[in-house]
């Protein structure tokens, strides 16, 4: 199964964000590793599967391959890889976006009193990220070109639907920004990505809940290809070596490449209601 095409693994993209950028890069002919848990429709509380997104992917252009995985066992993650070292010889983008999100997110009240197992957002969503870049890196490296994506949002410097989920939003910025240290002068860069809104299955669900909350959110959000595209022009972007390391909203960097969303509509940038990206102290100690 080896391939001239590029090739990515976009984790938890059985829906939502994953799912959209996977299809993104399938257009743009990458052979794309979809993982996630749901193999059946029906096995989860909302619609997606990892075969229809892998399909979707096929149909855009691509290649698409459904890989199940659990990414809070570590020996999943770690065969997801052997797979891809083994089947594509190369890994050229690996989107972390795989992570547990809890029916209580936006339940309103303090965290203490919603469910406990908010929290696992920290395994999967965290420690899982980094174990997925931990096999990622040795392949980039040796290639001398990759791209590692965290999906993240301005949770990480503002309140937003509690501790746990901002805890996990900062810890990624921060995986970005050291990861980055370690991967200067590789070709293989980091970045982090404060994503909008988006428009999924999630948040459509949480629409028709709590209209008076999100339906006129829904109106501004983001289609996840649309993040899917920028990533594609950062993986292109001959600078991408000065953006290792960094945070950015992808609404900002959709400016700067001229890309547009569904219907030519370009998403607004939300830091000057949520905040700026951290800049991380240029201090190293080894």
């Amino acid at each position: 199964m080896s391939t001239d095409r590029k090739v990515a693994v976009v984790t938890g993209a059985s829906r939502g964000a994953g799912r959209g950028i996977a299809h993104a890069l399938g257009e743009k002919g990458f052979r794309v590793y979809v993982t996630g848990r749901t193999l059946n429709e029906g096995d989860a509380d909302l619609p997606g599967t990892i075969g229809a997104s892998a399909q979707a992917v096929t149909d855009a252009g691509g290649e698409g391959i459904p890989v199940r995985v659990d990414h809070s066992d570590p020996e999943q993650i770690a065969a997801l890889f052997e797979q891809v070292k083994r089947e594509s010889g190369r890994l050229d983008v690996l989107v972390n976006n795989a992570a547990a999100l809890h029916d209580d997110l936006i339940k309103p009240g303090p965290f203490w009193e919603k469910s406990i197992d908010l929290v696992d957002i920290l395994d999967v969503g965290l420690i899982s990220n980094y174990r997925a870049c931990w096999h990622a890196a040795p392949m980039m490296v040796e290639q001398g070109r990759g791209l590692i994506v965290f999906t993240s949002s301005p949770g990480s410097v503002c309140y937003m639907h509690g501790a746990a989920y901002g805890a996990q939003k900062a810890g990624v910025d921060k995986f970005a920004a050291d990861m980055g240290v370690d991967f200067r002068d590789t070709g293989v860069a980091a970045v982090s990505l404060w994503m909008g809104m988006l428009v999924t299955e999630r948040s459509r669900r949480s629409a028709e809940e709590k209209p008076e909350q999100y339906g006129q959110l829904l109106q501004v959000a983001e289609t996840p290809e649309f993040n899917g595209k920028v990533i594609h022009a950062i993986y292109e972007d001959p600078a991408v070596a000065e953006m290792n390391g960094q945070t950015f909203y992808t609404a900002e960097l959709a400016m700067k490449y001229g890309i547009t969303d569904e219907g030519g509509k370009q998403p607004m940038s939300w830091r000057s209601q949520l905040g700026d990206p951290r800049i991380p102290h240029p201090a190293i100690i080894a």
